[in-house]
Formats: structure tokens, sequence, C-alpha cells
């Protein structure tokens, strides 16, 4: 199959992209329903857990840290003011610190709440995908040389690292994870690639997260999306096309 003719990689970007989401909120949403929202009230509930969840790829890594460019990245499209309150309250309630440069690490009572929330997302996943281990298996081994891809890249300085992509990968994958988390991660941590994409696509066509929110379908809209798959492209260049298509059918054939 030629990368051509068949399936360039900015092509299979914007193909891909919604089958990563469903996939992802699928995940996510399985974890928050099947005891992830209890877990979190044990814990204070969202306005002391919500920023773990978020970074948790990062905060649950021993000596993981957020910088303030990262945190920036990830909650682009909210109200910074709103972000900080809400940041407030999560150190307040002991599960975030802050150091005086800005960066965030988890405390102690984070990295256990961290700890059981893997545990849920393992639970979980490994329920709404019973039956799908080989593709599961699949996908994770794909998704580790996408990751790896785009980290190498932006080292050889052949492709931008994003803040958002940076400050959530590699995601944090100790021993003996289950593969339903590692997938899991791996995709959300794959969304903030492309979100760090889409970001320097609508940048460059003179927009800010606000006005580009409010943006109506239509051909300047379509320009930016075109060009968030250029830029977002980079990682699946690691795959033939035949690799690409079998991503692409692994990912909707999981249920969610």
């Amino acid at each position: 199959m030629s990368d051509d003719v068949e399936l360039p990689p900015h092509r299979f970007a914007g193909l891909v992209a919604p089958a990563v989401d469903r996939v992802f909120a699928a995940g996510i949403l399985a974890g928050r329903d099947g005891g992830g929202a209890e877990l979190s009230q044990r814990y204070g509930g969202p306005a002391a857990t919500g920023f773990l969840v978020e970074f948790r790829t990062r905060l649950a890594a021993p000596g993981g840290t957020v910088d303030p460019a990262g945190f920036a990245a990830v909650t682009r499209y909210r109200d910074p003011a709103s972000c900080q309150r809400a940041l407030d309250k999560q150190v307040a309630y002991g599960m975030l610190h802050r150091r005086p440069d800005g960066c965030l690490c988890a405390t102690e009572r984070g990295l256990a709440f961290l700890a059981e929330l893997f545990q849920v997302h393992a639970e979980v996943t490994e329920e709404l995908w019973a039956g799908h281990d080989e593709r599961v298996l699949r996908l994770v081994e794909t998704l580790g040389r996408l990751l790896a891809h785009a980290l190498v890249s932006a080292e050889e300085e052949t492709d931008v690292l994003g803040d958002a992509f940076a400050v959530t990968a590699p995601p944090y994958e100790p021993d003996g994870t289950a593969p339903g988390v590692l997938l899991l991660n791996r995709l959300g941590t794959l969304r903030y690639h492309r979100a760090d994409a889409h970001a320097a696509a609508w940048t460059a066509a003179g927009h800010t997260a606000l006005s580009v929110s409010e943006l109506p379908a239509g051909p300047e809209r379509l320009a930016i999306e075109l060009e968030t798959d250029r830029r977002a492209a980079g990682p699946y260049a690691a795959l033939t096309a035949e690799e690409r298509l079998t991503m692409l059918a692994d990912l909707a054939a999981l249920p969610g």
C-alpha cells in the first residue's frame, strides 16, 4: 500500500482523531461511573482532585511536576482566573503542592489518590474492553511507538514539542500497569499532541482560544482543521499505511 496514494500521515491524522477521542472518552466515563466518582468524593470531590486526574500521567510519577507553561497549555480554553482559584482549592485540600517556582507536584495524599485511581481504571477498562485483549495490546504497542516518535522528533528538532504534550508525555507507566490503563493514558497523551497542533494552527491564523472557539463552520475553520492535521501528522510517520488502517480498525472495534 502506497503512503503517497492511500493514506498519508496528514490525512490519517484527521481520520483517527475522532476515533481516539471516542475510545478515550469511553474509558474515562467508565472510570467515573465504575468507582472513580466515589473515590474522588472520599478525597474531597472534584474540587480537590480535578487537576490530579487531568495531569495524572505526570503527577503520579516519582518527582513528577507540572510547570506553569504546561498547566496553561492544558487549560488554554478555560478562564485562567477560574483555573487558578480551582488550583488554590486543591492546594488547600492538601492534594497538590505548589513550589516557589510555580510548579505543581502531588502530595502524599495526592499520590495515594492517584494509585487508587489507576486501580479503578484497570478494573473498568478490563471490563469495558473484555474480549478484545489482542486488539488492546496491539493498540498499546502502536501508541507507544507514536509517542516515542513524537518525543524523539522534538529532541531532534524536526517537530515542535508543544507545552501540553510536553507536560503529559511520556505517561507514567510503572511495572505491572494494566493494558487498559496503558491504552487509556497513551490515548490521552496523544490527544494533547493534537491539541498543541490545533493551538499552533489557530495561532498562526491570528486567533485566540476564545475567538477560535466561537468560529463558525466554514472555509476558515476548515483551513485551521487541515493545518491541524498537517501539524499533528508527525507521529504517524512511524507507521506504515497498513498499520494506520489497522489502528483505525482496532479503535473502531472497541466498545464504548
